[in-house]
């Protein structure tokens, strides 16, 4: 699980007839600290890639921006792949399986629109289906 600030607008892609995949990146930060020598340990901040499939993707669209705080659950996915020159990448991906919008304001236009909370389940082919469950104004915890 992460918590951070969303790096860029999310990418969405199409694929198979209405299905949907988000990319974007996500920075969390590891506070500083003082040290009882006095020696000063500067912030750190980390970028991971976020990967969110289907339901979960069309919410990234619409709910999702630049700036944002974001919880995101989810597993680690490793890969390679060689470039046009044969050169080969490594890519570690986080697979969102369950996000929060952390903003406030993203909580008020979820609430606003009368959207769920998401849940997401595997899928026989890909390992990743997300699904979003319709939910009533009463059912929203905010």
């Amino acid at each position: 699980m992460l918590i951070g600030n969303v790096g860029k607008e999310p990418d969405l892609r199409y694929y198979d007839a209405d299905q949907a995949v988000a990319t974007f990146s996500l920075a969390t930060t590891e506070r500083g600290y003082t040290l009882p020598n006095g020696t000063v340990v500067p912030d750190r901040t980390d970028w991971h890639n976020v990967v969110l499939w289907r339901g979960l993707a069309k919410v990234a669209e619409k709910y999702i921006h630049k700036g944002d705080k974001l919880y995101v659950e989810g597993k680690m996915q490793y890969r390679t792949y060689n470039d046009q020159k044969g050169h080969q990448h490594f890519v570690a991906e986080v697979i969102g399986e369950n996000i929060e919008l952390l903003t406030s304001r993203n909580k008020v236009d979820i609430a606003n629109d009368n959207k769920s909370a998401l849940t997401t389940e595997k899928s026989s082919n890909s390992g990743n289906i997300a699904k979003e469950e319709a939910a009533n104004n009463s059912d929203i915890p905010f």
